[in-house]
């Protein structure tokens, strides 16, 4: 019998410091989230980052938490009650951080007689500190608790073209009638150790400026190059004009080298520049959460009014659209 895990990133119990503190220690001391030696990763998230972040990120929690509670989980659990009534097989929900854990959702399906389950990462783009550990805990679970059940997985969307589709009609549906001068296309930024490090060839990315528009293998599990194909792709779709968009990268962390340019500066510089009306994107999020909600739509309009602008407006993710669960469900069917 087949069986369905759909994967977002995760949350906190609660917006209360101590949730939060067991939260960030479970994200952030996963070795390919911050990849160093067990012993340095230990004593920059227990000794430096969560000491020094916990509180304020329990207040950027308390800002977007809503009644029924972390909007990311509602917002997944909206899309799986979708995607599990349109289908036959079991379909259940997971974070890769905190709950419901993908242990609890595994041993759903193995309850019901699931043997062979396909996990769907909720990643457009691929990277090691999402698509990857996801993928790889999904094997080591089962590995220790259920050798025999067979296990599939759903590759990045970011290219499939019904999901191109999806994003850019949503895009286009909440900025119509509202003359924007300037559209930014923002997704979560990584450490740049971490495009090299995914390079299969270990010599084509960041090897030039030109890197990503270049053939080559190492696009398949290129971060960068698949975040700036699926602007192209939207733009493409959207008819977008060439200089009334741009890409930037979010929600840095530390002091190392990240992908550039970093969205606090490029909304600064957009303000200066006498754009007043902004809509801001973010395609490497199909679900709205702490980095859409309020790193963009609260801090990041923050600084961009400070600057000179008028007017900052989140396009909302794809969350639980009915045309998104029905390509899911369909993603589902084709596997069966």
């Amino acid at each position: 019998m087949k069986g369905v895990i759909l994967v977002n990133l995760g949350s906190p119990e609660s917006p209360e410091v101590k949730d939060v503190k067991k939260y960030l220690d479970e994200f952030l001391m996963d070795k390919r989230v911050i990849d160093k030696s067990y012993l340095l990763r230990a004593l920059l998230v227990k000794g430096i980052i969560i000491p020094n972040r916990a509180e304020n990120s329990s207040n950027a929690y308390k800002k977007v938490w809503t009644k029924d509670g972390s909007p990311l989980v509602v917002i997944s659990e909206s899309l799986t009650k979708k995607v599990a009534g349109n289908e036959e097989i079991p379909v259940e929900l997971a974070m890769r951080y905190g709950k419901p854990s993908l242990k609890s959702a595994i041993d759903k399906l193995n309850a019901k007689g699931v043997d062979e389950i396909l996990t769907i990462p909720l990643y457009p783009q691929y990277a090691m500190s999402s698509t990857e550990t996801v993928n790889e805990k999904v094997k080591e679970i089962c590995k220790k608790h259920y050798p025999n059940i067979k296990l599939d997985f759903f590759k990045s969307f970011y290219d499939d073209k019904d999901y191109v589709n999806i994003s850019a009609k949503n895009m286009m549906e909440n900025m119509e009638g509202k003359n924007f001068d300037y559209v930014l296309f923002s997704y979560h930024g990584l450490p740049v150790r971490h495009i090299k490090n995914s390079d299969i060839t270990k010599k084509h990315c960041l090897s030039d400026k030109s890197c990503c528009d270049t053939p080559s293998k190492a696009h398949e599990f290129c971060y960068r190059h698949q975040c700036l194909d699926t602007t192209k792709s939207i733009v493409k779709i959207s008819g977008l004009k060439e200089g009334a968009y741009s890409n930037s990268f979010q929600s840095r962390l530390g002091k190392e080298e990240w992908l550039l340019p970093n969205t606090e500066h490029v909304l600064k510089e957009l303000a200066e520049k006498g754009v007043k009306r902004l809509a801001i994107i973010t395609p490497a999020f199909v679900s709205d959460c702490l980095e859409t909600l309020e790193e963009i739509s609260m801090a990041g309009k923050e600084i961009f009014i400070k600057n000179g602008g008028d007017h900052l407006e989140l396009i909302p993710c794809v969350n639980d659209r009915d045309d998104w669960a029905l390509l899911v469900n369909k993603w589902i069917s084709e596997w069966k």
